[in-house]
């Protein structure tokens, strides 16, 4: 999984970073003591078990269990293979990924399934120009060349013709088919997308990941994306956004729309702010990307019943994401008109004059919520407060909840409380309390908790004779530590992530260490020595059982006296 990325690379980058920075500008952290908190990004809840620690630079879960680094975290939320995910973190603080092994390394980064798609749409970029009927539909649509250019519009031929032309190979043609490319019926296999106007998706590095494709004739679905695969997740990608990005130095404002045709049409009318969601409802995903991309965020739909509730759905995965200096805003179009049309009838100028008009999200809100009440009524208002209550509680704390709580009670007349985002650190502390402790685990989570006690031992080890389940992790641990001066926990636990012993080294990590440094060291090199003297105690009861069964020569039973009398020489 990890390739040929030196592993010494991988320690300095886990130095360099600050998990709770990686998170913090992905999920709304809140801090908790000594940690931060949030609701976990990996499993639907309502009370924060979420917790990252900056001390020990590793995340843990308590209600899913996920855990790891700052590396395992980008891989789990952005779905990332770990080069990938190396590669992205490695950016973010200007280093770049060294390889060993040179162009032979294995391809376990999924870069043949990107060189493959690039040149699938390379293919229907070319389709396009040979395809009169295509290129006319494309100058009916008012499309440029630099338009067409921009986003790589390409037009898929009818038959097999992309299968044909790159699945060369038997791994090629797996590659398509696992990337969506091709599917299997009764005659075999053929291309997925056929006679379709075909728009490619790209990731945040503006690599093709999947594919949209829109029928202008005949029978089928007016328009067919690639279906889920390793590199795609329609839920969390965003078609346009990689051209916002680079058609503005800064991001201030998106505009979120329905369809691939509305946002091109608002680019080529020099609106580069617009992203168009894949065919689905926007997902807490989505509005998390969106919010990263900019701190101000158009949602716009159609004004009719479809539309509204598509917004809502946009206004409740936005809600715990709106962070101070984060605004959401809706802007809902007249009836049979979509943006690609009202651009085309009203220019730039007039889309920016409704753009400038657009609901905020708090005015939506209320309106949403209470267009079914009757406010003058005592009932009607305490049915308002009753609807709002847990929509306001799921906002990040700041001045923003405190104003729409303000602005419940005003409307309604009763007080607005929230539940606390946690509860209070003695009753959920970072720590887990639920680990039974021997020598052995007390002795490594106070190492986890503190490497730099490793630095202070030299070897031989007397405890590494003693024959107890996790003598060797724990003299393998103060190896590594040994050898990498100022090491990090996270750092550590990432050492051991495809290992079988990571769970418990895991659980180790979250286990509960008390005291200030002194009395951490103390209890540590105590743990060592209270080892040592069971490593003795084994080996006496070794030579005794060898020397009552006459299998002892000369040298064990000198060993044996020497061991008895400094036995006894500490109970004294």
């Amino acid at each position: 999984m990890r390739g040929l990325i030196p592993e010494s690379f991988i320690d300095d980058l886990l130095t360099r970073i600050d998990i709770v920075e990686v998170v913090e500008r992905r999920v709304p952290l809140k801090k908790a003591g000594r940690e931060w908190t949030a609701c976990c990004p990996f499993h639907d809840e309502r009370t924060p078990s979420f917790y990252v620690s900056p001390q020990k630079q590793f995340y843990h879960c308590f209600g899913c269990g996920a855990h790891g680094s700052a590396i395992k975290f980008l891989m789990e939320y952005e779905r990332l293979e770990f080069p990938d995910a190396v590669e992205e973190l490695a950016q973010s603080v200007g280093l770049e990924v060294p390889r060993e092994g040179g162009d032979n390394r294995p391809r376990e980064d999924r870069s043949g399934w990107y060189e493959l798609l690039d040149q699938a749409a390379t293919f229907y970029e070319k389709a396009l120009r040979e395809n009169a009927p295509a290129r006319a539909y494309c100058d009916q649509r008012g499309l440029d060349a630099d338009t067409i250019a921009r986003f790589r519009i390409g037009w898929a031929p009818g038959g097999s013709s992309l299968l044909n032309r790159l699945g060369t190979t038997p791994e090629r043609k797996q590659w398509l088919e696992q990337a969506g490319m091709i599917s299997t019926g009764d005659r075999g296999k053929y291309d997925r997308f056929r006679a379709r106007l075909m728009f490619p998706i790209m990731d945040r590095r503006g690599r093709v990941i999947a594919f949209g494709g829109r029928i202008l004739d005949g029978d089928g679905p007016k328009y067919l994306n690639s279906p889920e695969t390793p590199l795609f997740h329609k839920g969390r990608e965003l078609f346009g956004l990689w051209q916002c990005k680079q058609a503005n130095a800064s991001l201030t404002r998106l505009l979120v729309v329905e369809g691939y045709m509305d946002a091109i049409a608002l680019h080529q009318a020099g609106l580069p702010i617009a992203v168009a969601t894949l065919g689905t409802a926007t997902t807490p995903e989505h509005t998390e990307r969106l919010f990263r991309s900019a701190p101000d965020v158009v949602f716009c739909f159609d004004g009719d019943r479809a539309g509204r509730a598509a917004a809502w759905k946009a206004l409740e995965a936005a809600l715990p994401r709106l962070r101070d200096g984060r605004q959401a805003f809706f802007l809902f179009l007249p009836e049979g008109e979509d943006p690609d049309s009202l651009i085309r009838a009203e220019g730039k100028d007039g889309f920016e004059r409704r753009l400038a008009d657009a609901t905020p999200l708090s005015e939506y809100f209320f309106d949403h919520l209470g267009e079914d009440i009757d406010l003058r009524s005592i009932d009607g208002r305490a049915r308002l407060a009753e609807r709002a209550r847990p929509l306001i509680a799921r906002l990040p704390d700041g001045a923003f909840r405190d104003l729409m709580g303000q602005e419940l009670t005003a409307r309604t007349g009763a007080q607005t409380r929230f539940e606390p985002d946690a509860p209070p650190r003695a009753e959920r502390p970072m720590q887990s309390r639920s680990v039974r402790r021997t020598l052995v685990r007390s002795a490594i989570a106070l190492l986890l908790a503190r490497p730099s006690l490793a630095e202070e031992l030299e070897p031989p080890y007397g405890f590494s004779r003693l024959d107890r389940p996790g003598v060797p992790l724990l003299i393998e641990l103060i190896e590594l530590i040994r050898t990498r001066p100022g090491i990090r926990t996270g750092v550590l636990l990432e050492h051991f992530a495809e290992r079988e012993e990571a769970a418990a080294l895991q659980k180790l990590a979250m286990a509960d260490v008390v005291g200030d440094a002194d009395m951490q060291r103390n209890e540590f090199l105590d743990a060592l020595t209270q080892m040592e003297r069971q490593a003795d105690l084994q080996r006496i009861e070794f030579l005794q059982a060898a020397f009552a069964q006459g299998r002892i020569d000369a040298d064990g039973k000198s060993e044996l006296r020497a061991l008895l009398a400094a036995k006894s020489k500490k109970a004294s």
